[in-house]
């Protein structure tokens, strides 16, 4: 399957979640830390999941930009 992920910059780090898989979350110093760390939390996050029996929610979130004039 095939997440899409959200990266915040902040004033330290990186952050990262997954609109499809609320609470599933990651946070690295660079962009491809936080990428690498949030792909585990998504493989962590569906393990436990199935361990808890609950159904696997299908990627429905798309990614989309929009230009406007600044």
């Amino acid at each position: 399957m095939r997440y899409a992920i959200v990266i915040d910059k902040t004033d330290n780090n990186y952050g990262a979640w997954a609109p499809d898989l609320p609470g599933c979350v990651a946070v690295g110093d660079t962009v491809e830390e936080v990428q690498r760390l949030m792909q585990e939390a998504i493989e962590m996050h569906l393990a436990g999941m199935r361990e808890d029996g609950d159904p696997i929610p299908p990627p429905v979130a798309q990614v989309q930009y929009v230009d406007v004039a600044a």
